[in-house]
Parts: structure tokens; sequence; C-alpha cells
């Protein structure tokens, strides 16, 4: 995509029967630009993150790559595909599974959302029920797809809503928040068999979530876009250098008589009994040996600065007058 950019029209009026009826015979408009000259290319089999704050375009950006929102401009394709196009061979080879909307019938078993989609996407009774067990399997259904929608929890649905969108196979695939309210294990189960489906059949993966578990266990590249914008396009590690060039060491000091003097290793982000300092990389080595030369020291960690301190302090970032 090049140049992609997204521009929606919404009316605007003030509170009130006044304004609600002059607004009847004179509407006041505004623009709104979700998607602002984005471009970036993902290259087959990539495992992509696309994060950003709240109504910073992620889910727009979707959209557009998957059909359905055209772009206002800039140039767009998928897989040799114009999206907005909604060409039969294009929807085969995608899905896109948000984890706030659902396409299983509430009142039905998840079975016959399955077998629907079976039929819509052509795929063979053989080649249906392999897939079909190959992912009960993996996502531990078990009965759990004989039950009404309405009866599984959130983790259970959110697990069904990946078995209906992936049954066809799909080469390209969409995850708007895909571990939404789920707890620790289901999102480890999720991303494990996230992870699965990539390796096993090259599919590209872009992915928006506001969890950075997620991020960190599945992708290594990260988009980030803010007001509409690109603002970065590369390498975890590589933002996190860029924006926090150091090493987050941290050690336990039960004594507190022993934490004096801490800050001269590096900015002290913690001063408890588990103390947390935020040290140079180039000076690392030289901290480490002189913390395990202290009275007192255990359980010496290394690691970087968390990834949701990185991307706030970006997003927090002024941008740079014109």
């Amino acid at each position: 995509m090049s140049g992609l950019s997204k521009h929606f029209r919404v009316s605007r009026r003030e509170a009130g029967l006044r304004a609600a009826i002059r607004a009847v015979f004179r509407r006041e408009w505004d623009t709104v630009r979700a998607v602002e000259a984005v471009s970036f290319r993902v290259s087959a089999g990539e495992r992509v993150a696309l994060l950003g704050p709240n109504g910073a375009g992620k889910t727009t950006t979707l959209k557009l790559l998957a059909g359905l929102l055209s772009p206002t401009a800039g140039e767009l394709t998928v897989a040799g595909h114009t999206p907005g196009a909604r060409q039969a061979a294009f929807l085969r080879s995608i899905a896109l599974v948000m984890g706030q909307k659902r396409q299983l019938s509430w009142d039905l078993p998840a079975l016959d959302t399955f077998e629907l989609n079976r039929v819509v996407y052509g795929v063979s009774h053989s080649d249906y029920r392999q897939r079909l067990d190959e992912m009960v399997e993996l996502l531990d259904l078990g009965h759990v797809v004989t039950r009404p929608v309405r009866q599984l929890s959130l983790g259970e649905r959110m697990k069904c809503e990946l078995v209906a969108a992936l049954l066809h196979r799909p080469k390209i695939i969409f995850l708007d928040e895909p571990t939404l309210g789920m707890d620790v294990t289901m999102q480890l189960k999720i991303r494990h068999f996230i992870r699965d489906y990539n390796e096993r059949y090259g599919a590209t993966i872009i992915l928006t979530s506001h969890y950075m578990g997620d991020v960190a266990a599945l992708c290594s590249r990260v988009l980030l876009i803010a007001d509409g914008e690109l603002r970065f396009d590369g390498d975890i590690d590589d933002l996190v250098k860029s924006v926090r060039p150091v090493k987050r060491v941290s050690v336990t000091i039960p004594d507190k008589r022993h934490r004096v003097g801490m800050s001269e290793y590096g900015m002290v982000v913690k001063r408890e009994e588990r103390v947390v300092l935020d040290v140079e990389r180039g000076k690392v080595s030289d901290v480490i040996a002189h913390l395990l030369s202290r009275e007192g020291v255990r359980d010496l960690e290394v690691t970087d600065p968390p990834l949701e301190e990185v991307l706030r302090e970006v997003f927090e970032r002024r941008r740079p007058s014109p």
C-alpha cells in the first residue's frame, strides 16, 4: 500500500431541540482523517503487529486491507488484488477475525456456522473434516462446538471464531484484538495456535492488540500508527533501542540499609525490596559487576524496558512542527 488515506464525513450539531431542527435543513459536516498517507509493504508469511492508541486508525487500516472499506486516496493491493473489488479469489484468500465482533450464530452451535462456511467457501467434505478435527484438537474444543454459542465463555467463543475463519485455510489473516478480555491461560493458547498456523501454512498475519504479550509472542516487526499516520515501521528491538537506549536491571535487596546509593548505577525506577534501575547499555556489564559485589544483593535480572512503556513514550511525544 502506498499513500493510503481514508477520510470520513460526519455531521456535527450542538445539543438541544433548536439545533436538531436547524440540522434538518442545514447540516454542518466535519472531515475525520482516520488514515492519512500511510505506506508499507508486508511480505508473504510475515507476522506484523499494527499498533497505536485508541482512535489511531488501526481497525480502519485492517478494514481497508480486507476490502470492507474503500480508500479515499492512495494505492492498495493485497496478494495482487484490489480489496475493495471484493473478488471471490481475494475473499477466499483472507480471513478477518475481530475480538469485538462475531460471525457465530448466537443461539446455534458453532458447528452450524462451520458447516455454513464450508458451503460458502466450497470446501470439500474430506478437507472440512480433516481441518476441523485438527483445529478442534489444537484448541482443545472437544464438545464445546456442539453447545449453543450463547452458553460459551469468551475464550471458548473466540477459539470457535478462529476455527470458523480458518476452515477455508486463508493465506492472509487480519486479527483485531484476538485475545480481548481473555485470561492469561487462554491468551497463551490463542497465541500458540496463531503461531502454529503461520508456521504450518506460511500464512501472513497482521495483528492489532492492546496486549503487548500478543505482540512480543507473535511479531518481530511492528507498524506504529498515531493520528492516522505511520510513525514507525521496523523491528521491535530497534524500536526499543531507539526510544529507550537502556537496559532494565533489577535485583532483590531485602535489607533497606543495602539499598543506599543505587542511583549511582542508573535511573532508579523502583526502590523497594526489588530495586529496578534503567542503565545505559554500554555500562550494563560494569553495573552488574558492582551490584554483585554489594552485600545483600541477589536474584539479578537484565531485560529490555517493557514494550508498553516504550509505546507510551512514542505516542506521548509531541509531533514536530511543520
